[in-house]
């Protein structure tokens, strides 16, 4: 990769459903398509472009993927989580992700921005985790503390941002559960997750979390929420992925302008940036 372009990112922003747009904002463009890196997966998934972009955003050298890898594509836990280690080999000292996400808490609208505070990683109670197998001391130690996966400082920097930018009224905070899917969660699902703290349901982010806190990155992650979970068996309503992609758009430029603001003030290590 590092011949084919002069860009050394600090920033690695993973693009969740149907909010892809992130990469378009880069200025001074260079994208590899997926399938032309050795060894990299292939994104299957609609609303997922499969494309890593490079430039600069705001005067910052970023990398953005266009499109991320779930459990439900068949793919091994450590294909999916390859990335943050492409990241974390280029430079990358922080990443920010986003997710399209289904509200367990109650008191959340649908298009609601949730700030993600913490995470509850189901697949890794059943020991599917993407640090299972021999540890890389290349990039950290072999038990990885999670209590501060996601960097307080970023989350208060979004808050911040967001009031500024008249954000109030829809951004949230929160504890997002990762599911394996395909399938959405049933109600009695929903209604557990809610009980065990969840705030929001998804399929996506959590594993990258774990890896990139393992290479030592900072980490930043936004829930986008896309639909209500089904809570109640008399509902008529039901999940399905077209109103994500609709919610993304819908978002997306908020979404974009809160993400952008905090690229241009977050500080960073390497003084070149």
């Amino acid at each position: 990769i590092f011949p084919s372009t002069s860009v050394r990112p600090l920033v690695g922003i993973v693009c969740g459903s149907g909010l892809g747009g992130l990469a378009d904002m880069l200025k001074d463009q260079v994208a590899f398509n997926y399938k032309d890196i050795p060894n990299f997966p292939q994104s299957t998934v609609a609303g997922h472009a499969g494309r890593l972009v490079f430039g600069m955003l705001k005067g910052r050298p970023c990398v953005c993927m266009q499109g991320r890898f779930h459990l439900y594509e068949g793919y091994a836990i450590q294909k999916i989580t390859l990335p943050m280690r492409i990241f974390s080999l280029l430079g990358v000292e922080t990443v920010i992700l986003t997710n399209a996400a289904g509200g367990l808490n109650q008191d959340f609208k649908v298009g609601d921005i949730m700030i993600m505070k913490d995470h509850i990683n189901m697949p890794g109670f059943a020991g599917n985790n993407p640090l299972s197998g021999p540890n890389d001391d290349r990039f950290g130690v072999r038990f990885p503390c999670m209590s501060d996966a996601y960097d307080r400082e970023l989350q208060q920097l979004a808050v911040d941002v967001g009031q500024e930018l008249g954000y109030g009224d829809f951004l949230r905070e929160g504890v997002y559960c990762v599911l394996g899917g395909p399938s959405f969660e049933t109600i009695a699902e929903c209604r557990m997750l809610h009980k065990l703290g969840a705030d929001a349901v998804g399929m996506s982010t959590v594993h990258e979390v774990i890896v990139a806190r393992h290479c030592g990155m900072r980490v930043f992650a936004l829930s986008l929420i896309t639909n209500k979970a089904v809570m109640d068996y008399d509902s008529e309503e039901k999940a399905n992925h077209k109103e994500v992609l609709e919610t993304g758009q819908h978002r997306s430029i908020q979404l974009q302008k809160l993400v952008s603001t905090m690229v241009n003030r977050m500080e960073y290590n390497n003084t070149n940036a």
